[in-house]
């Protein structure tokens, strides 16, 4: 009976522990259990204290983790699959993507942004953000570009008016991507002042139409929490 399940997430804590911390893996959980519209309760560790609650829950392993009916889970990616798969419909929605290609948009986005942000070398910065920028614009690509089911409706549209990565709603590709664009785009402006540019505008349509929505917004960690997780990486080039 569903009204039997008992859900436990486990994030990280924010550091004054009073709300949720910076952990785009956090995040993610977070967003899919709100998205299939389940019953879950939400626990902060606050990570100076953490190892008692580690140990006595999930030792060895950091949160993300999720507690199913006594039941403890440890591994990001299992638990998305273990989600999607018990959650499944009648009862809760699908939130798996109907294109592969969904999956992987905007892959190498955050790799490459770790290494633009983490440069201290002035005389490599163009480089880095030309290599950076060249991921954004890949994924504004296949975000404009109109998907199977937008051509078989119209064959006749060159740019796609979907919501999201795989459609007009989000999925679990979009729990994926977003929250790590978020830590991008707050990261980015602080030490690099740079901002998505406009003319990307299936991305900017993209990020807009997120921020719209209660399951990614009232998820995100604040600002301040994402400086303060990458001011002992991120480098300032003219200090």
């Amino acid at each position: 009976m569903a009204q039997a399940l008992k859900i436990e997430l486990f994030v990280k804590a924010s550091v004054d522990a009073e709300s949720v911390g910076n952990c785009p893996f956090c995040q993610r959980l977070f967003m899919i259990l709100w998205l299939k519209g389940v019953n879950f309760t939400l626990n902060t560790v606050d990570m100076k204290r953490a190892p008692d609650v580690l140990k006595a829950l999930a030792p060895g392993s950091q949160p993300p983790f999720l507690i199913y009916n006594d039941e403890v889970k440890t591994d990001t990616n299992k638990i998305e699959e273990f989600l999607e798969e018990t959650l499944a419909p009648p009862q809760y929605p699908k939130l798996c993507c109907r294109y592969k290609e969904s999956n992987n948009a905007g892959e190498d986005i955050f790799r490459k942004f770790s290494a633009y942000i983490k440069n201290p070398n002035p005389g490599l910065n163009d480089m880095l953000e030309k290599k950076f920028l060249s991921t954004l614009v890949k994924l504004n690509m296949y975000l404009e570009t109109p998907l199977p089911h937008e051509l078989d409706q119209n064959p006749n549209i060159t740019e796609s008016t979907r919501l999201y990565l795989d459609g007009n709603s989000l999925s679990l590709a979009d729990c994926n991507l977003l929250p790590k664009l978020n830590i991008v785009k707050v990261v980015c402006k602080e030490y690099r002042n740079f901002s998505i540019p406009a003319e990307l505008k299936g991305l900017t349509r993209y990020l807009n139409n997120a921020y719209k929505q209660d399951e990614f917004r009232h998820t995100c960690p604040k600002d301040s929490e994402i400086l303060i997780a990458y001011e002992p990486v991120a480098k300032y080039l003219n200090k």
